[in-house]
């Protein structure tokens, strides 16, 4: 139940993204290419980000919102890629070991996200402590997403695990992990203003 609401969510945040505008202009690419300079990864954020211009236009919190959703959708193809992979054939017991552990990474990876995605998506106008409240819970499941996604790909550390599954999951993870600390970054922006 909770993975169909997850991804229902995902859904109406991508749809609701991508829909709002019908036309980009150059001062709401500025906008995202600007901020984007704040992050650890800046390419990779006007990349992943740039798309939804329009609906972004010069709202930070939007801005932090629509970086969220991405790492969401990322985590998420990125959790049922690993998944897919448990069911492959002749995997060492030491891959077979890492993959599961990075299976429950990611998918605690998906669940903070979402929360934050409706922490930040409900807190409306808030004010004060309220807002301050609001951001320290987002930033702090933001940071623990980011933590398990290094874990899974720590999980695959050593010589024993290297290959073709190590190479493609620690491909995938690593770029979830470089869109959420580009999320986190923007976040952190938000809250300090």
């Amino acid at each position: 139940m909770a993975r169909a609401a997850s991804l229902l969510l995902l859904l109406s945040l991508l749809y609701f993204t991508t829909t709002a505008i019908p036309t980009k202009s150059s001062s709401d690419t500025t906008f995202i290419k600007t901020s984007c300079k704040s992050t650890t990864y800046p390419a990779l954020c006007v990349q992943s980000l740039s798309t939804y211009a329009t609906s972004i236009q010069q709202s930070p919190r939007q801005l932090a919102l629509t970086a969220l959703s991405v790492s969401l959708s990322r985590a998420h193809s990125t959790k049922s890629f690993v998944t897919k992979l448990k069911k492959f054939k002749n995997l060492k017991h030491r891959e077979i070991g890492a993959i599961a552990d990075c299976v429950e990474e990611m998918s605690d990876s998906v669940d903070r996200l979402s929360k934050s995605v409706q922490e930040l998506k409900h807190m409306g106008q808030a004010k004060g402590q309220d807002f301050l409240m609001h951001m320290s819970n987002v930033e702090t499941w933001v940071s623990a997403a980011l933590t398990d996604e290094n874990t899974c790909v720590d999980g695959f550390a050593g010589k024993a695990l290297n290959g073709k599954i190590k190479d493609s999951i620690k491909g995938q993870v690593v770029n979830v992990a470089q869109v959420t600390s580009n999320a986190l970054a923007l976040i952190n922006k938000f809250a300090a203003t």
